[in-house]
């Protein structure tokens, strides 16, 4: 596969996108008490749980723009020190990286959520082809499951990423979620992440019911595709068309890097299926028990996954 609009950054495999100014000044960054992240390896969540918290804050009123949602909930290796300067706040910061890589302060709060293996594995892969960038476009399941399975993804090994974190899912300032566990019960899931968050949420929930129920039909999946997928349609037009003097220099960095493949059309939906057990459609027997092999190996000595002991894996 072509590596031409991929590069290795302070140790992390990353795409083009995530330019090594904006990638480093995130590394560097120096958490604040009120400062709010959201963790996860690639595709296990993350644009759930973004839009789930916005709407926590927000008392579920919808942002007025894509723009403002982004604001509010800013991808901080994407976007660099620009992503934290002028937030406004409360709001939530998302990331990709591993534990040991994390701005980290005990008085932040971490939200890190994490989706079995298997789903992740060919929700991660659509991804990747949806982008021309990310030179998959041409690429099978079979080719992109030995990629996962070797290390040669975006964003590293999805067991070193959840693993840096399983550790420390009973710190105090850090909530621990699986996807699975979202879909089984999204409102006592989004309680748990109100409260999380601070009393007075979980206290609004618990006073006025109605906006649970708005916050579980805004980011219901049906909603989540209507809001999301259009915004990605025409993820690199949307940066050239900003003009120069409004533009931010994390987008500059972009373009500088990235040039005219930006410009090639997407191919699917950023939100797609959001199914558990998905994946059966995909692998075949031999590649199921090539994959129960590999995780095996990397869960020696820890009860990872356990996470998932109601999720079955049978083919």
């Amino acid at each position: 596969m072509s590596r031409e609009h991929y590069h290795t950054v302070d140790g992390g495999f990353v795409p083009k996108l995530f330019t090594a100014e904006s990638v480093r000044e995130a590394l560097a960054y120096k958490p604040r008490s009120d400062d709010v992240f959201i963790v996860s390896y690639p595709k296990c969540g993350t644009t759930w749980m973004q839009h789930i918290v916005y709407y926590i804050f927000s008392n579920a009123t919808p942002p007025q723009d894509p723009e403002e949602f982004a604001a509010r909930t800013p991808f901080f290796e994407m976007k660099g020190q620009e992503a934290v300067e002028n937030i406004q706040r409360p709001a939530a910061i998302k990331t990709h990286l591993p534990f040991n890589k994390q701005p980290y302060s005990a008085e932040a709060k971490y939200i890190y959520i994490t989706r079995n293996p298997f789903d992740c594995a060919v929700s991660f892969f659509y991804h990747l082809r949806m982008f021309p960038l990310l030179d998959y476009q041409d690429k099978n399941f079979s080719f992109f499951l030995e990629e996962f399975l070797n290390n040669r993804v975006p964003f590293g090994d999805y067991f070193d990423h959840l693993l840096s974190w399983y550790v420390h899912r009973n710190d105090p300032n850090v909530l621990f979620l699986t996807y699975e566990d979202l879909k089984k019960d999204v409102r006592s899931s989004i309680r748990k992440i109100a409260d999380f968050l601070g009393e007075k949420y979980g206290d609004n929930l618990r006073r006025d019911p109605s906006v649970l129920e708005r916050i579980v039909d805004l980011t219901s999946f049906g909603n989540m595709q209507k809001v999301v997928n259009p915004a990605m349609r025409n993820f690199g037009e949307n940066f050239s068309s900003i003009p120069a003097e409004k533009m931010p220099v994390w987008i500059r960095r972009i373009l500088r890097d990235c040039g005219d493949a930006l410009q090639r059309p997407t191919q699917g939906d950023f939100v797609r299926k959001g199914k558990i057990g998905d994946w059966r459609s995909h692998f075949t027997l031999e590649e199921t028990e090539k994959m129960k092999d590999w995780i095996r190996d990397r869960t020696e000595g820890s009860d990872v996954m356990d996470l998932w002991k109601e999720v079955s894996f049978d083919y």
